[in-house]
C-alpha cells in the first residue's frame, strides 16, 4: 500500500499543524523536506497553490494545513482532538483570519509600504488577549486536555512570540505564557520538528508518524 506523502517546511507553522495532527493521529507518510527557494518539480506538480503542506493520499491533494489536520483525525482520532465546543472553530478562525494578518505585517514589516509594525502588534495582542483569558484557570483552550484549536493555533502563537521574545514574556498574559510553554517543551513539539534534509526526486523516502 503506498503511504500518503507531505511535501513541509520545518519551519513554517502552517506545517507545524498539518505534522501535528499526523502525528495526533498517529498516521505514517512519507515526508518531503521542501526548501521553498528551490521548489522541486514533483512538488509544484502536487499543490495547486505551490504552498506547505500539501498531502498527496492516492489521487486526493490536500493543500490546506486545516484540512490535512481534519483528514487525519477523522481516520483516527485517539485523543480526542475534534471533540470540541463550535467556539474551537471561530478561534481557529479568528487566528487564521484576522491575527495572522496582524502577526505578517508585525513580522514582516519591511515588506508592507504601509505597515506601521507596533499598530500591527497591537492588533495581534489583542487575539492573544482572548486567548489569555480562555486558558485562565485550566491547561488547554477547552479543558484539562487539548483539543484541535490548540494545535491548530500554538504554531501560530510560536511564531509571534519569537518574533521578539523579550516583549512577549515581558507581557501579563501568564495563561498564554504557560500554555505556549507547555507546548514547546512536550515529546509531541520535539517530534515533529526533527531536521530532515531537502528532498530531493530520487532520494530514499523518508516516513514521519511523530
Amino acid at each position: 500500500m503506498t503511504l500518503p506523502i507531505l511535501y513541509s517546511f520545518r519551519r513554517c507553522p502552517y506545517a507545524m499543524r498539518a505534522r501535528l495532527g499526523l502525528a495526533s493521529a498517529d498516521l505514517r507518510v512519507e515526508l518531503r523536506e521542501v526548501v521553498l527557494r528551490d521548489k522541486p518539480p514533483a512538488f509544484l506538480a502536487a499543490s495547486p497553490s505551490a504552498t506547505v503542506p500539501c498531502l498527496k493520499a492516492g489521487d486526493s491533494v490536500i493543500d490546506e494545513s486545516l484540512d490535512i489536520m481534519c483528514w487525519a483525525l477523522a481516520q483516527n482520532d485517539p485523543e480526542g482532538l475534534l471533540d470540541m465546543p463550535q467556539d474551537g472553530h471561530a478561534l481557529i478562525a479568528a487566528t487564521d483570519g484576522p491575527f495572522k494578518t496582524a502577526l505578517d505585517r508585525y513580522k514582516y514589516h519591511t515588506r508592507y509600504d504601509d505597515a506601521d509594525r507596533e499598530a500591527e502588534r497591537t492588533k495581534a495582542s489583542a487575539h492573544l488577549e482572548t486567548l489569555n483569558t480562555q486558558l485562565t484557570g485550566q491547561d488547554w483552550l477547552f479543558g484539562p486536555t487539548p483539543r484541535l484549536a490548540d494545535l491548530a493555533i500554538l504554531p501560530f502563537i510560536r511564531q509571534f512570540a519569537m518574533t521578539d521574545k523579550t516583549w512577549f514574556d515581558a507581557q501579563d498574559w501568564p495563561d498564554l505564557h504557560r500554555w505556549l510553554e507547555t507546548f514547546l517543551a512536550s515529546p509531541r513539539f520535539a517530534a515533529i520538528m526533527t531536521k530532515y534534509p531537502q528532498w530531493r526526486e530520487g532520494d530514499a523516502p523518508i516516513f514521519f508518524s511523530g
